[in-house]
């Protein structure tokens, strides 16, 4: 695949973006078909700023402190993935809830990772609701974004076992590990075109049976 015809991504942080590193990381190998052409920002102090301006790829913040908004806040958010002509959205540690209006703009082009299998454990504190909840299985989930939040469909899903002893931040070590190889894999097989939006539903093509099925079990 030529680089003039790989999806144009944009990847928003909030925090030192271990995603987001993973993510340029897997689009440097050839025939990867993202590029990762844009790192936004709402925190100027934002580790993972320097991080993608050092692999030479255009990084800055937008301070959501600077609006007195949401609203416009989301207005320059917008505008900023306009004019850098992106095609895919990655939230990476975003730390902001989008108004609807901004979310329904990007519909069906916005993806997100979130610490627990959805649709359990939404929200934050995500390992200690795990752990609270008792359950022997935890894990990360790739979804699109939608309004109501961490309820978009799904497009893969990675789990871990929870082990006597855990506490959330063990917990969230094994988790992240998972996550770090799942997103790059999803945003692949959407960015590829083999995993596509129907309805509220991600259906994957044929050939990316056997990838979907890999991705469930990782």
């Amino acid at each position: 695949m030529s680089a003039s015809k790989k999806t144009r991504v944009a990847i928003l942080i909030s925090g030192r973006g271990s995603n987001m590193v993973s993510l340029i990381e897997a689009s440097k190998v050839p025939g990867y078909p993202a590029e990762i052409v844009l790192v936004l920002s709402n925190r100027p102090e934002a580790g993972g700023l320097a991080h993608a301006a050092a692999q030479g790829i255009p990084a800055r913040a937008i301070d959501h402190k600077a609006y007195a908004s949401r609203e416009r806040f989301d207005a320059a958010l917008d505008a900023a993935l306009r004019a850098a002509e992106i095609d895919l959205v990655c939230l990476a540690g975003f730390m902001r809830i989008f108004t609807p209006g901004f979310v329904e703009g990007w519909a069906g082009r916005m993806l997100n990772i979130h610490p627990s299998l959805l649709p359990l454990f939404k929200g934050t504190h995500t390992h200690a609701q795990a752990l609270a909840a008792g359950v022997r299985l935890h894990g990360c989930t790739v979804h699109y974004v939608v309004p109501e939040l961490d309820a978009g469909p799904i497009v893969a899903q990675a789990a871990v076992p929870v082990r006597a002893g855990d506490d959330p931040d063990s917990l969230a070590a094994r988790v992240i590990v998972q996550e770090h190889r799942l997103y790059p894999a999803a945003l692949a097989l959407v960015a590829g075109g083999r995993a596509r939006l129907e309805g509220e539903r991600v259906v994957f093509s044929p050939e990316a049976a056997r990838a979907e099925g890999a991705l469930s079990s990782l």
